[in-house]
C-alpha cells in the first residue's frame, strides 16, 4: 500500500505540470490571437483611408493645378503606406514591418497636412461639398485608426507581460512566442489625427 502513495505522489505532481504547461500555452496562444485581431482592425481602417485619399487628390487636382509636387508627394506617399500596410498584414505584430507601417503613414500624414494646408489657399476647394465631405470622413477614418491602434498596443501589452512573465515566459521560449511590437508613428506630434477643417 505504501508503494502506491509513493508512485501517486509524483504522478500527480506530473498532472499539475502537464496541466498548468496547457493552460499557459493556451492563454499564450489566445493572447497572440487577440493582438492579431486587432491589427486586422487597423488594416480595415487603414485601408479605408488609403481608399479616400485618391479621390481626395481627384477633387483638389481641378483647383491646385500649380501645385502638382503636393499632389503627387500625397499619392507618392499613399502608395508607400499601402505597401507597408500589405507587408505589416503579413506580419502582425513583427517589429520592422511595424516600424515601417509607422514611417509610412507618418509620412502620408504629413504630406496630406501639407495638401490641406495648401488647400485653406484655395476659397473655391475650401467650399467644395465633395472635398468637405471627404475631408469630414478621412478626419473620422483617422479617428477610428487611431482608436485600432490604441486596441492593438493594448492587445500587444498583454501578450508580451504574458509572454515574459515566470513561469510562462518558461513555455513562450520552449514554444518560440516571438515578441510583438506596438504600432506607433515615428513623430510623437503626428500621434493624434490631423485637424481637417473646411
Amino acid at each position: 500500500m505504501e508503494w502506491v502513495i509513493w508512485l501517486g505522489c509524483p504522478l500527480l505532481l506530473v498532472v499539475v505540470v502537464a496541466g498548468w504547461a496547457v493552460s499557459a500555452y493556451n492563454g499564450l496562444v489566445r493572447a497572440r490571437n487577440a493582438y492579431r485581431n486587432a491589427f486586422s482592425q487597423i488594416d480595415v481602417q487603414l485601408t479605408r483611408r488609403h481608399d479616400l485619399i485618391p479621390n481626395l487628390v481627384e477633387v483638389a487636382k481641378g483647383y491646385l493645378k500649380h501645385e502638382r509636387e503636393a499632389l503627387e508627394a500625397v499619392i507618392a506617399a499613399r502608395s508607400g503606406a499601402v505597401a507597408a500596410q500589405a507587408s505589416a498584414s503579413s506580419r502582425p505584430g513583427d517589429a520592422a514591418a511595424m516600424r515601417e507601417l509607422g514611417g509610412a503613414e507618418t509620412a502620408l500624414t504629413q504630406s496630406l497636412g501639407r495638401l490641406f494646408a495648401l488647400a485653406e489657399a484655395y476659397p473655391d476647394l475650401k467650399a467644395n461639398t465633395t472635398m468637405m465631405q471627404l475631408s469630414e470622413e478621412l478626419t473620422s477614418t483617422e479617428n477610428r485608426v487611431a482608436f485600432a491602434r490604441q486596441a492593438y498596443n493594448d492587445a500587444v501589452f498583454a501578450y508580451n507581460n504574458r509572454r515574459e512573465t515566470f513561469p510562462t515566459s518558461l513555455i513562450a521560449r520552449m514554444f518560440s512566442f516571438l515578441p510583438a511590437a506596438p504600432f506607433e508613428t515615428e513623430d510623437p506630434r503626428h500621434r493624434e489625427p490631423p485637424r481637417v477643417s473646411f
